[in-house]
């Protein structure tokens, strides 16, 4: 199994953003909470939802502080209530606003579930934070027990083989290398047979 690897074109960001179901989308939708909540609750960031108030920090709009009266998670954009501009037609619309921009001051607590995702991030992050906190694990040392250190034994040393110094042949000996020189017979070389010329004579002649 080939391993996945992360997206890095902007293609295929923008392609997996517009792509995004909706589980995910929610996620993008996350803000930073303001100092106080993040005291009392002891969370980071949150995703927005209609009835939170937000204060925007960032755009021309910078300290605008009002209801997020709803959210368009097909465009990424949140509408704040008292935020509107006037069309050239007269009509007034909701100023469209990214969710990265604002700073959530209070949170809608009407829904149980989203106290539950509250109580189980703080728990998380007070995991991550004792985790952080301890002290690493002292080092227990081991003391070791003076060895005696013994010489190192010695090997004993082979013993070279004495040359012997070979004796001269006795008269024995010389008499017996002769007789088999004797019988031995001289290699003769091969030599090319001559091609031998033959007349072809006609009557016995």
């Amino acid at each position: 199994m080939q391993a996945i690897k992360p997206v890095t074109k902007p293609t295929k960001q923008r392609k997996m953003l517009y792509q995004a179901p909706d589980h995910i989308r929610y996620k993008l939708f996350a803000a930073p909470l303001s100092p106080e909540l993040r005291a009392s609750h002891g969370v980071k960031t949150l995703p927005v939802r209609s009835g939170d108030s937000v204060r925007i920090i960032r755009g021309d709009q910078k300290g605008f502080e009002g209801k997020i009266a709803s959210i368009d998670r097909k465009k990424y954009r949140i509408y704040v209530e008292g935020l509107t501009r006037e069309k050239v037609d007269g009509t007034t619309i909701f100023v469209p606003m990214h969710p990265s921009k604002v700073m959530i001051t209070r949170l809608n607590l009407d829904d149980k579930w989203r106290k539950k995702i509250l109580e189980r991030k703080k728990v998380a992050l007070r995991k991550v934070e004792e985790v952080a906190e301890k002290p690493p694990k002292e080092v227990v040392e081991i003391k070791e027990e003076a060895v005696e250190e013994k010489p190192p034994e010695k090997k004993p040393k082979r013993r070279r083989r004495k040359k012997v110094a070979k004796k001269p042949p006795t008269e024995k000996a010389r008499e017996k290398a002769e007789e088999i020189k004797k019988e031995r017979k001289p290699k003769t070389k091969k030599t090319k047979a001559k091609r031998k010329t033959v007349e072809e004579t006609k009557g016995g002649t």
